[in-house]
């Protein structure tokens, strides 16, 4: 399958969660399935310090029948270069179309977790390519034709620059549409494009924005993440006590399901190919079946 295929078959709009950690696998299975039932293309999931995320891939695979799950990311930092290869064949073989792998170098908060230094990520980046690569040409098992795509995490022009050369396109995260216009002129056409939009799904614009604010609180601790923003007109004043409402409104879309679909709207018109959306709720281990059902008419008539 071509960039394109993956582009049409994931759709235009999916969802991102980081909160499958939280609950058992019956759940997460049971959560995937009503994923797909609802239309969605894809499910993205993330890796910190819960369970390992090839694992979990293969976890909500083996729960649906087409939905796409893809990594958003793997921290490269975590397994060395030919065994994300790997793991990336191996899911691709096993369940054909139906895998990405996005990569990530993560933050240097979550190496210290591990014991590792954060080092220069862009150098270690472009290593760990080169040693995926190498992993691809000596992989011994059965593999599909082609592989599954993998894009980088990428934020930063080098980053994007990166994705555009050496992946099959980039995944973003924390980033307003004006970034994904950005990331699109770097990347160039025929890349895959997919930024993750948060969203709450409220018009009460102080609690959509406390609920907000919790999860912009704990990224804009991230210079990764502030880094990115600061090159779209936003400084310190900006970052404090998890953000203004300037900061939150252009991170965060909340309102109702329309005003969610506005936001996405904007990411695509500005050069995505896919949005995965992360929808926000007041608990915040907790999983927004309900708003992902709720939202997927608007979403997906996009």
């Amino acid at each position: 399958m071509t960039n394109a295929d993956y582009a049409s078959r994931i759709g235009r709009v999916g969802v991102w969660t980081g909160q499958l950690d939280y609950s058992p696998a019956s759940v997460v299975r049971a959560a995937a399935r009503e994923v797909e039932e609802a239309g969605y293309g894809a499910l993205w999931t993330g890796e910190a310090v819960g369970r390992e995320v090839l694992t979990a891939a293969h976890l909500l695979l083996g729960a649906t029948d087409s939905l796409v799950v893809a990594t958003g990311i793997a921290n490269i930092w975590a397994r060395d270069a030919l065994a994300m290869a790997a793991g990336q064949l191996a899911l691709g073989e096993a369940f054909p179309g139906r895998f990405i792998l996005g990569i990530g170098v993560s933050h240097a908060p979550l190496l210290d977790v591990r014991g590792q230094d954060y080092g220069k990520p862009l150098a270690f980046m472009r290593a760990y390519l080169d040693g995926m690569d190498h992993g691809y040409d000596v992989y011994r098992a059965v593999t599909s034709d082609p592989a599954p795509p993998r894009v980088l995490a990428a934020l930063g022009p080098k980053m994007l620059e990166l994705a555009g050369a050496r992946a099959d396109g980039a995944h973003t995260y924390f980033v307003p549409p004006e970034h994904t216009a950005k990331a699109r002129e770097i990347l160039g056409p025929g890349k895959l494009l997919i930024p993750e939009q948060v969203c709450v799904l409220s018009s009460d614009p102080s609690a959509a924005r406390e609920i907000a604010r919790r999860h912009t609180a704990s990224y804009l601790r991230l210079s990764n993440y502030t880094a990115n923003l600061a090159r779209f007109g936003f400084g310190d004043e900006d970052f404090a006590d998890g953000g203004n409402d300037r900061l939150v409104d252009t991170i965060c879309a909340w309102g109702d399901a329309e005003a969610v679909a506005a936001r996405v709207r904007a990411h695509l018109d500005a050069g995505a190919d896919h949005v995965a959306v992360q929808v926000l709720i007041d608990d915040r281990r907790g999983l927004p079946r309900k708003e992902w059902a709720e939202l997927a008419p608007a979403l997906l008539s996009l």
